[in-house]
């Protein structure tokens, strides 16, 4: 039903993830891997809500119907079984924007805030181009398994840490985390009066056994305690409409971070990024399902494929997210080394340092795209490291 083995080239485009590939790698000739947006198809049902929308051939301002927030509403309800008012929800910009005003609206130049590396590398941004205090709670790491520092992430929190950045599922690692374990961390940030903002843009993209599980739903305490950001664009590849969600219980905290966009006049988005969210949480379910089975089989893929062919190399199948992180320490190589041998390989990834020190000897591979491009990248991978 859905053809997600089709090559589509999307070269000359302006594409950050091919076209970018001069400006990131100083060279043009590699399958590029990094950049976490899919090379499949936007969905048909998006598509074609922005083409009857050019119909009309005026594209002036436009208010935000309340089916947008309808739309993002029902589909919390039925993907995860979050029930949340209308009101408990605002427009943003993208999900790293909200990071950026969250940051300025809650905090002041100086304030702790806590990350839990290797995380996305736009947290640290956040924190330290904003002149704030970064506050590192690392991840422990045991063969490939990633779980919290407790005892470290409380020591923290007790030193005056005004925000905590929580990354669920987890980017790069594919951790989904328990419900146990959001609970342990909630109950302290409560503890500690520490504001949460949770990331859950990749909260779609959860391979079973595992469910996602929204923080602010565990309960009331916490939903007065966190700003919640989700978006269409990680899972259904339209990163380029810059259109997300908030969510927060509490009143006081939504009303601050929306009045800092309007200051900022911020609030309008755009009319594609309007129609393309309700389109894709309107008519996705189906689609959404079939692209994760497929995913689940290029992690499988590429998961054996190193375990057989690729020695000094190896991964685990991500919770979530479709991000694989790549374990090659035992190549003994430093970061810069490691990344050019994939270079020499043909093949762009992320270095994992970009994540933090934590990240060090790992790489980010994006395998949302064909098998035939993982087949392509992995008989690659081989080769090299079998030099």
């Amino acid at each position: 039903m859905f053809n997600f083995d089709e090559i589509i080239d999307r070269r000359h485009t302006q594409c950050v993830k091919w076209d970018g590939i001069q400006e990131a790698f100083g060279r043009e000739d590699l399958l590029p891997l990094w950049v976490a947006d899919m090379d499949f198809k936007t969905p048909d049902f998006v598509i074609a809500a922005l083409r009857k929308r050019l119909e009309h051939e005026v594209l002036g301002y436009q208010l935000r119907p309340r089916s947008f927030f309808e739309a993002a509403q029902a589909w919390l309800h039925r993907r995860n079984g979050w029930e949340v008012a209308l009101s408990d929800l605002a427009f943003l910009p993208g999900v790293v924007p909200a990071l950026s005003f969250a940051v300025h609206a809650f905090t002041r130049p100086g304030d702790k805030i806590l990350i839990q590396p290797p995380v996305y590398h736009p947290f640290r941004y956040a924190v330290e181009n904003h002149g704030r205090q970064l506050v590192c709670n690392p991840l422990h790491e045991n063969d490939g398994v990633y779980s919290i520092d407790f005892e470290d992430f409380e020591a923290k929190l007790a030193t005056g840490v005004r925000m905590f950045i929580l990354c669920n599922p987890h980017n790069p690692v594919g951790k989904v985390w328990s419900e146990e374990d959001l609970w342990r961390m909630g109950a302290l940030c409560c503890r500690y009066k520490t504001l949460i903002l949770s990331d859950e843009i990749h909260s779609d993209l959860v391979f079973k056994p595992h469910k996602h599980v929204h923080i602010a739903a565990l309960s009331e305490e916490l939903a007065q305690q966190t700003l919640t950001f989700f978006a269409p664009s990680k899972t259904f590849n339209m990163g380029g409409m810059f259109t997300s969600v908030a969510h927060s219980a509490n009143k006081e905290l939504l009303q601050t971070l929306t009045s800092y966009m309007e200051k900022m006049h911020l609030f309008h988005g755009s009319i594609f990024g309007d129609l393309t969210l309700e389109a894709a949480y309107n008519h996705g379910d189906a689609w959404l399902d079939a692209l994760l089975d497929y995913l689940s089989g290029n992690f499988d893929y590429v998961v054996q494929y190193l375990q057989d062919e690729v020695p000094g190399m190896k991964t685990h199948r991500p919770e979530g997210t479709y991000l694989m992180w790549l374990d090659a320490r035992e190549l003994g190589l430093e970061p810069k080394a490691l990344q050019q041998k994939m270079m020499d390989a043909g093949l762009g990834f992320n270095s994992g340092d970009l994540f933090g020190v934590e990240g060090a000897g790992f790489l980010r591979l994006n395998a949302a795209c064909p098998r035939q491009r993982l087949e392509q990248a992995c008989a690659a991978l081989r080769t090299v490291i079998r030099e």
